[in-house]
């Protein structure tokens, strides 16, 4: 099983922590801890062989502890697999990435569907066997019932994670409220940074020596949500735009697969506006 916590900040945490799960005759098999000077809070995640007590059996042994330390407790089967949802545009470099990964057993989730804005013949290249498509078009009008359909097909299919797959469509903030946490996002990231259209062709134009991207969580203030994971590529004179496309495109693609399965594996823990990722 696989345990995070957070809490605030004192002394016999670990202590407290480690003696429940030996006393109810678990072994804990990987630990890993952090204490947030900053914040004063502490943050910790364990893998540990639950023995003969289930899930439900450990979540009340914690419940005591929980409360007098005032913890946010996840608690979760190790082999237990999260349900995804994967949103896509026309740009199709990044869900075919997380597809690939998910078909060689590298991403440990149910894809619940693929929903696109765009017909799924937008996807010769994606293997898209077994895998439920939704096509929701959506037009400044549209939004509103667009994302009402959205909500429902999510609530449907008990979906735990939502994934923007290069999803060019701003989330309404009432839908990024009800989904945080739970919906990463993935994003090119320059320095100065470049916003709007062709961000690569404007980013040659400044002669920018280093490309990159940034996986975060979705909130309501765009693009600001809490950061999982970034990678940075360095790039020269060189490089036309669509080099650096091409670089972009492999950043984004691995940049998201990482996040995706830090959080898959319980090891993304949100502090305030940001995170503590547990890395293996």
């Amino acid at each position: 099983m696989i345990l995070t916590l957070s809490c605030p900040d004192r002394p016999g945490i670990v202590a407290r922590v480690s003696a429940l799960l030996f006393e109810r005759g678990a072994n804990i098999l990987d630990a890993q801890q952090y204490n947030d000077q900053e914040t004063k809070r502490f943050f910790m995640r364990v893998v540990f062989d639950p023995g003969d007590i289930d899930v439900a059996g450990w979540r009340a042994a914690f419940a005591p502890l929980a409360a007098d330390l005032e913890m946010i407790l996840r608690l979760r089967g190790r082999q237990d697999r999260r349900r995804v949802m994967i949103l896509a545009s026309q740009q199709d470099h990044c869900l075919t990435d997380l597809i690939w990964r998910w078909r060689q057993g590298e991403l440990p989730m149910d894809i619940t569907a693929v929903v696109s804005n765009h017909p799924a013949s937008t996807y010769p290249h994606v293997d898209l066997q077994g895998v439920a498509f939704h096509h929701l078009p959506v037009t400044p009008e549209t939004k509103p019932a667009q994302e009402a359909r959205l909500n429902g097909l999510i609530d449907s299919t008990e979906t735990e994670l939502v994934v923007l797959a290069r999803y060019m469509q701003v989330l309404s903030p009432d839908l990024a409220q009800r989904l945080e946490g739970r919906c990463i996002n993935i994003h090119h990231s320059f320095l100065p940074g470049f916003k709007g259209a062709r961000p690569y062709h404007q980013a040659h134009a400044r002669g920018v020596k280093v490309i990159g991207a940034t996986a975060h969580y979705v909130t309501g203030d765009l693009d600001e949500g809490p950061i999982i994971e970034q990678d940075v590529e360095r790039i020269s004179h060189r490089d036309t735009p669509a080099a650096l496309i091409r670089k972009g495109r492999d950043i984004e693609r691995r940049v998201l697969a990482r996040a995706v399965r830090w959080h898959l594996e319980d090891r993304v823990i949100l502090n305030g506006r940001k995170t503590v990722v547990f890395t293996d």
